[in-house]
């Protein structure tokens, strides 16, 4: 079992997490790279707070008596940051990609529960792109999980001992029966940033954006999500207990864009994407699930 990082009230504070972050790491041009076991919580985490309201407003959220399905996210957040850039964690945190994430509600959570919040590094996987690995999060309240959340990174590194693999023509994207329009602000990024904490340069501004290669700055895959969901729970038949809801982060959504939301609605739950403006790409796509 790793040594525990335990935090009471008050997380790590993300400006000295940052600097470590534009730290060089050493190089590790190699295959045998192994993640260590590290772990942090905190304890009596706040669920209610001003920026809890602030957040709603640049997501879309309605304020009510629970909180936002991805708000834990956001509250355990410096948690992730401070495994990310532990000495003895091996990757550089600017450059990771989230490629995924799924998010277990066991319960609505009330504004104002206090909640203990675990993260871990999960199990890595070697693929052709590269290394992939888990960070698993989950809060509990009176003792009880009552939310749970696994994020899969992706640290680029193509095998060399791998042929590339032959370009294949991308299946045809199936549409669903509903649709809206989603316009997103050049501003969210950093509207989001101040609620989140999450500052990668790639979200700011076009121009710190283009130092790593993007056009313009794009949109938090973790926003999309939970604008995506803030617009779908206002659409019924949205229910306050279990939930399961899964993302596949695909192509970026470049600020200010305009996106469509597309989804269908079956007995067991909802499957959605949201898509580019011509509605022939996918930014993200997902299901939601009742039980």
């Amino acid at each position: 079992m790793p040594d525990t990082l335990i935090y009471q009230n008050t997380p790590p504070a993300l400006l000295p997490l940052y600097g470590k972050a534009i730290l060089p790491k050493k190089s590790n041009s190699g295959a045998d790279i192994t993640l260590p076991k590290l772990a942090a919580e905190l304890l009596c985490a706040h669920t209610s707070s001003h920026d809890l309201n602030q957040y709603e407003r640049v997501c879309g959220f309605r304020p009510g008596n629970h909180i936002p399905i991805t708000w834990p996210h956001i509250l355990a957040f410096p948690l992730h940051l401070k495994l990310l850039t532990e000495k003895a964690f091996p990757l550089p945190l600017l450059g990771l990609v989230h490629l995924r994430n799924t998010i277990t509600r066991h319960r609505a959570i009330g504004v104002g529960e206090a909640l203990k919040l675990h993260v871990c590094l999960g199990e890595q996987e070697r693929t052709s792109r590269g290394i992939e690995f888990s960070l698993i999060t989950t809060a509990s309240s009176a003792g009880t999980v009552v939310w749970e959340e696994t994020s899969t990174m992706l640290f680029r590194q193509p095998n060399q001992q791998t042929e590339p693999a032959a370009t294949q023509t991308p299946p045809t994207l199936e549409t669903y029966p509903d649709t809206t329009d989603v316009e997103v602000p050049e501003p969210i990024g950093r509207q989001y940033a101040k609620v989140s904490g999450d500052s990668n340069p790639i979200h700011m501004h076009a121009l710190s954006a283009k130092a790593f290669g993007f056009p313009r700055a794009i949109a938090h895959g973790m926003w999309s999500k939970a604008h995506a969901l803030a617009i779908l729970e206002q659409q019924g038949e949205w229910p306050s207990g279990p939930l399961r809801v899964s993302c596949q982060f695909k192509k970026p959504l470049f600020l200010p864009g305009t996106a469509q939301l597309n989804w269908r609605t079956e007995k067991s739950g909802r499957d959605y994407q949201l898509l580019n403006a011509r509605g022939d790409a996918p930014h993200l796509s997902g299901r939601i699930e009742w039980f």
